[in-house]
Formats: structure tokens, C-alpha cells, sequence
């Protein structure tokens, strides 16, 4: 027994860790299949009556699940998750993280915060729905590939929107600590690819280096990205306050005595909703094409710079009078509302015309992190809340 609590609350508790437990042990890193886990949720809601629709990605390698509990009317809540997780490769862990380990009143295990529990609480809870009955439905959106761009959740979104009587709300349970989230930033996700042109390294005025290219771009980007700081809105309730552009990755070059050909680097911008990502990419595309280019094309004319956009997720704005914050402050009891700085699916659900928060249990400092945790003491409090979400469905 993990909690000394009453004799039901205890059970549902042990039920509920029972469950992390199972899905922390699918191995779901966003650059392999996430199969395995949907199939075991979709058999899991089969064994109770609940039939799952699955929307795969295109070679069928991934897929997206959605199921309802409840009569199909109207007035339903949907509690959307993403079942991927982030690569442990290098990272100091004490424990497996694909095994839950209990230590100290905490829960060790990749996607422990985030954020496997919000909607293993939600599944262990299944039975206990079907038992009360409910007026209202109660469904389960879970998505693929969110933390490389949220890039399943619209094809399943769109099924959503055509397929559903309109929910009442949607809850994104990302780890909030269970405090009402009315805004993320969004982010797009982009990747440069500079071709320079090869030559002795020491007849550079023969060469393009596609390294040092890259290196004068980057250093544009943080240029912009120090503007941003510096002209922080007072008002922005975002940490950090201001748009952040941030390059993650860089690749080039072949030997240091060799003018570089290639350079490729990875970059995102983080727009608080005031700003548009474009404006900060078609800013460094005009540096690129009328500051960079011309000295290049000058040696090789065949050199350039190319730069894609691999994913793009819209912010999650304050909803005025929005019936989802108002349904989450009541189930919570939490009358403040706050702001993050990461990006989610719940813009997306936004955008296509649901009222949308986010709201779930653990912390963002432990996400991504090695020995990531979730308090037992916030699983214990989601189980609350979503008890209290299944009375208000059943009245």
C-alpha cells in the first residue's frame, strides 16, 4: 500500500501508480514507434466495452488515440496527452528510467512528470466511470510526437472537431503542479542548411566555408535574440518575458585543413503571443539573401543557404470568459491563473475552436531531466481532481 489514506482513495491511488507504472515502462522516445503504448490503452479500453479510434502517422510506424467514456452528447471534457517522451541517451540516471521506482514519497521514471500520469491517472479511473455512469462524456485524446514539434495531434484534432458533439473544454495535462495554465508560448521549429564551396584551407579566398557562414549566421540570430531581451514587454507575464531564438544544433565541416562544404543547424523561436515567429524568420532570411549570399555567390555561384520550417505550433492565448479556465478553476479550486514558457498542443486544440487550458500534475523543472520524478503527493491530488470531474460529468 503507497498511501495511508482512507481505504478507497488508497486503492485508486495504488491503481493509479500501477498504471504510471505500465506506461513509464513503454519506452516511447519520440524517434521510435509509440504502438506498443496505444495498443496496450487501446486493448485496455476494449477489455471495458470502450471502443479506441487510432489515427496513424503516414507509414503507419505511429499513431494517435481517442476514445470516449459516456454517452456521445454534447458537454464532454477532453483530456489530451502526449505519450511520447524525450531520449535518456548520456544522462546520469539512478534508477532505469523506463522501470518506476518509488523513493522518498517521489515516482522516478522518464515521462513520470511528463506526462504519462495525467492520463494514467485518467485510465486507472475508467472503471469508476463506467460504475457512476455518466450525463456527460468524458474523452481521451492521446497524441504522438509532441516533443518534436506537436506534430501528431492535428491529424487527430481535425477527427476530433468532425467526429465529436462539441466538448465543453479541453485539458492538456501537462505538469503544471495542478494550477491553472491559460497561455504557452509557441514555437517553430526550423533547420539551415548552408552549401559553401571546398578548397585547400589555405587558399580560403578560394573557398566558401559553409562552417564559418554558419557561424555568421548564428551569431545574427542571437543578435536578435539579445534585442528581444532587451526590449522585454514590462507587462509580459512569460519566463523569460520576451521572444527567445535559440540555435540547439550545428553540424559541418570534414577536416580542419578543408574549406567546409555543409553546415546544417538547428534552431526554434519562442514567441510570447504579442509576436509572430515569421517576422523573426523572414528577418533572417532577408539578412541571409542581401548580407551573406552576395559575398558567397562572389567565389562560388553556386553556393546558398536554405532554411525549412519543421514544425509550427501555435501559442495558447487567455480565453476571455473561456469555459475551460472556468471549468479547471472550479475543479481545482485555484483561483489565479499562470503562464509557461514551453509550447503544447493545447494551442493547436485552440486554434481549430476549442476552449482550451492546460492543467496537470507535477512540475516542468523535473521534465526532460535525468532522475525525472513526479510527487506521489501529485498523483494524489489528480486523482482528486479528476473524481471531481467525473461527479460533474455524472450530475
Amino acid at each position: 500500500m503507497l498511501f495511508s489514506t482512507e481505504p478507497r482513495g488508497a486503492a485508486m491511488s495504488a491503481a493509479a501508480v500501477e498504471m504510471i507504472a505500465r506506461l513509464v515502462g513503454f519506452a516511447t522516445v519520440s524517434r521510435d514507434s509509440n504502438l506498443t503504448l496505444i495498443e496496450f490503452v487501446r486493448d485496455y479500453l476494449a477489455e471495458q466495452g470502450i471502443e479506441s479510434r487510432l489515427v496513424h502517422n503516414g507509414n503507419a510506424t505511429k499513431a494517435n488515440l481517442y476514445a470516449t467514456i459516456g454517452p456521445m452528447v454534447a458537454g464532454g471534457v477532453v483530456l489530451s496527452g502526449h505519450t511520447d517522451v524525450v531520449p535518456v541517451d548520456g544522462q546520469p540516471w539512478d534508477s532505469d528510467p523506463f522501470v518506476l521506482t518509488e523513493k522518498d514519497g517521489r515516482l522516478y521514471g522518464r515521462g513520470a512528470a511528463d506526462m504519462k500520469s495525467f492520463y494514467a491517472v485518467a485510465l486507472a479511473l475508467v472503471p469508476e466511470m463506467l460504475e457512476r455512469g455518466l450525463a456527460r462524456p468524458i474523452h481521451l485524446a492521446l497524441s504522438y510526437d509532441e516533443e518534436i514539434g506537436c506534430l501528431g495531434a492535428p491529424d487527430m484534432i481535425a477527427r476530433l472537431a468532425a467526429e465529436l458533439p462539441q466538448p465543453r473544454a479541453v485539458i492538456v495535462g501537462e505538469p503544471t503542479d495542478m494550477r491553472v495554465v491559460t497561455a504557452h508560448k509557441g514555437i517553430t521549429g526550423l533547420e539551415t542548411v548552408v552549401t559553401g564551396h571546398e578548397a585547400h584551407s589555405s587558399q580560403t579566398h578560394r573557398g566558401v566555408s559553409a562552417v564559418m557562414t554558419a557561424a555568421r549566421l548564428i551569431t545574427f540570430l542571437d543578435e536578435m535574440a539579445r534585442e528581444n531581451a532587451a526590449g522585454a514587454p514590462s507587462e509580459s507575464p512569460f519566463e523569460p518575458p520576451y521572444t527567445t531564438i535559440h540555435v540547439g544544433t550545428v553540424q559541418g565541416g570534414t577536416a580542419t585543413n578543408i574549406i567546409s562544404r555543409e553546415c546544417r543547424f538547428g534552431w526554434d523561436v519562442r514567441c510570447i503571443p504579442e509576436q509572430r515567429s515569421r517576422d523573426f524568420v523572414d528577418r533572417f532570411e532577408r539578412y541571409c539573401r542581401e548580407e551573406v549570399l552576395p559575398d558567397m555567390q562572389a567565389i562560388a555561384p553556386a553556393a546558398s543557404i536554405a532554411t525549412s520550417v519543421l514544425s509550427d505550433v501555435p501559442g495558447l492565448r487567455p480565453e476571455p470568459d473561456g469555459e475551460a479556465e472556468a471549468l479547471v478553476r472550479q475543479l481545482t479550486g485555484y483561483n489565479a491563473s499562470d503562464v509557461v514558457s514551453y509550447a503544447a498542443e493545447a494551442g493547436q486544440f485552440q486554434q481549430a475552436g476549442f476552449s482550451t487550458v492546460l492543467c496537470g500534475p507535477g512540475s516542468i523543472d523535473q521534465a526532460h531531466q535525468p532522475n525525472e520524478y513526479i510527487e506521489l503527493s501529485q498523483v494524489q491530488a489528480c486523482v482528486a481532481f479528476m473524481r471531481r470531474l467525473m461527479d460533474l460529468q455524472a450530475s
